[in-house]
Parts: C-alpha cells; sequence; structure tokens
C-alpha cells in the first residue's frame, strides 16, 4: 500500500511553512498528515478513529486551544513522542505527559539561528530602553547614557552569552546571575540580590519554571535603583506584571523593553515608557527554519529509531 494512503504514524498540529521540501522528502518515507480536525472536539473524537495509531504529534500554534491536560489525556494510547518548534516547555503540560509516559522534545536555544535571533531582540530593546525618547534628557543629565553603565543579566545562557557579546561593544559594565560561573564573556559574576541592587539595566534571559516564576516581583523591584531599566525576553510570567506596571507608575523602573508573547497586562499596553514587541526574538526566516528543522529530525528520530535528538 502507498505511504501516502497509510493511516498517518505521524501528525502535524499547527503549520510547517520553512521545510516544506524537507517535509515532502521525509513524507515519502513515513505517513505524515496534516491535522483535518475543526475544532478541539473533532479532534478528540477523531484521536478516537483515524489517529487512533499517531505515534509522533509535531505542535505548533493551533487553533484547537491550549496543550494543557485535557488535550495530553485525550490523546490516543498510541502516542509515545511530542515534538515542539520552541526553546521552552511551558505551553505544554508535561507533568501530564510525563504520567503517560509521552517523550518531549523542543528547539534548545543552543541552536545558534535560535539563539543569535533571540539574543538580537535582546540587545535592541535594551539600547531602545537607554535611548527612549522621553527619557533621553534626564539620562544625559544623570550620565545614564548608553556608555559606561551597568547592565546586569538574569541568566546567562546560550541566549545572555550573545547579548554580552552585542553588548560589548557599547562600553557597558556588564555583570551576571547564573547557577553556574562563566569565564570569557565580558561579565562579572555577582549574587542576586547584588544585580538587583547595583544594575542600571535588567535583561531578564531565564527559562519558565516553577523556581523562577515571578522571579521579579513587588521585593525585588523595590531593592533595584530608582528609574532602572527591565528588559525581557523570555517568557512574561518570569515577571509579575502587576509589580512591574506599579513600578513604572511610581517612577521605580524608567523605562522597559518586553518581547513576549503572552498576554499583556493593560498597564503596559498604555504606559508611555514600556517598549513592547509580539515574541518577535526567532522570527526571523532562518530561525524558523531551523527550528522547523529540528522538528522534523527528532520527528524522524521519534518513528526510526524510537528516540529524540534533543530530548
Amino acid at each position: 500500500m502507498p505511504i501516502a494512503s497509510l493511516p498517518p504514524c505521524a501528525l502535524i498540529v499547527g503549520f510547517i511553512s520553512h521545510t516544506i521540501e524537507e517535509l515532502n522528502t521525509l513524507h515519502e518515507k513515513l505517513s505524515i498528515d496534516f491535522l483535518q480536525s475543526k475544532s478541539r472536539q473533532e479532534l478528540f473524537d477523531d484521536c478516537k478513529t483515524k489517529y487512533k495509531n499517531v505515534e509522533v504529534l509535531l505542535l505548533d500554534s493551533s487553533c484547537i486551544g491550549r496543550f494543557d491536560k485535557e488535550f495530553v489525556d485525550r490523546l490516543p494510547s498510541s502516542i509515545k513522542f511530542i515534538t515542539l518548534p520552541t526553546a521552552g516547555y511551558d505551553y505544554l503540560d508535561i507533568d501530564a505527559c510525563t504520567a503517560r509516559d509521552i517523550y518531549v522534545s523542543n528547539t534548545p536555544s543552543t541552536v545558534d539561528a535560535v539563539k543569535f535571533s533571540t539574543a538580537d531582540t535582546g540587545c535592541l530593546l535594551i539600547l531602545s530602553a537607554f535611548c527612549n525618547a522621553s527619557q533621553a534628557e534626564r539620562n544625559l543629565r544623570k550620565g545614564r547614557w548608553s556608555n559606561g553603565v551597568s547592565l546586569g543579566i538574569l541568566g546567562l545562557g546560550s541566549i545572555g552569552k550573545a547579548v554580552t557579546k552585542g553588548i560589548h561593544g557599547f562600553d557597558m559594565r556588564i555583570q551576571y546571575y547564573n547557577r553556574t560561573l562563566e569565564e570569557q564573556y565580558h561579565a562579572t559574576y555577582v549574587e542576586f540580590e547584588t544585580l538587583l541592587k547595583t544594575s542600571d539595566c535588567i535583561y531578564v534571559s531565564v527559562p519558565l519554571a516553577k523556581a523562577t516564576f515571578h522571579l521579579l516581583d513587588s521585593p525585588q523591584f523595590a531593592m533595584m535603583k530608582d528609574d532602572v531599566i527591565i528588559v525581557n525576553t523570555t517568557r512574561g510570567k518570569v515577571i509579575n506584571e502587576s509589580a512591574l506596571v506599579n513600578a513604572l507608575e511610581y517612577g521605580k523602573v524608567v523605562p522597559v523593553g518586553l518581547d513576549e508573547p503572552e498576554v499583556i497586562h493593560p498597564g503596559l499596553l498604555s504606559h508611555p515608557h514600556s517598549t513592547l514587541l509580539p515574541d518577535i526574538g526567532t522570527s526571523t526566516k532562518e530561525s524558523m527554519r531551523k527550528m522547523e528543522l529540528v522538528v522534523l529530525k527528532n520527528s524522524e528520530a521519534a518513528l526510526t529509531l524510537n528516540t529524540l535528538i534533543t530530548p
């Protein structure tokens, strides 16, 4: 029987648009199909029939709602692997996957295209925040132009390291807080509270996890310098946005630069000192293509070798 006529063993929930040629090549060897269900309930019904033998899900943006516990629990019993085109796992219920022994892969930020495009966006927001037109005159009088100021980086992972390389040429003093010490990135290690108290700009580059949920909240903002700049290119929930808006309104934080996909607090949308981007950190064609390639390679490895490349 031709592969195309077989029930799918891998199902794409979302879009593949930058690796069509590679997908077609993979489709010649393996039975892969795009989701045909028109609603969440229809998908759940289809999981009992035409998708009952699917082993691998390729998850991207979707019109079927959240990838929560209900979604995972209603997947067919045949599901073994889920592959994600993101650096994080937070929009999928990992605990529900673990309970069902479903293995999950991502596209880690060590992939150069992801790392550098997100770092470029971070540098853009940092410089934009320092040069905020409404704040520029105050900064100049205080000697807080982009030269000679202190940049504090929370999380010196691959993206944080790329930011240090990009910012180093602007003669900023760079300090960082991280779980491990790094010696070669023109940055000085300081303790978490020291970074909060002494940085003119704080760049947030930590993954969202239980330990980092609301890592920056009212007590942390209280420790910071007056007129501190906050830049975040990671998940929005790392910062308590209500506390951030309060800090903006009282002049503790001036300004803020955010590149995040979550629902934005109305106070950030209306505040003149906030620079907001709609999660464009990995939105270059090169980044999206490389992320899709990792997803396809993970899916092929899952179907042919019963393993994942980036678990």
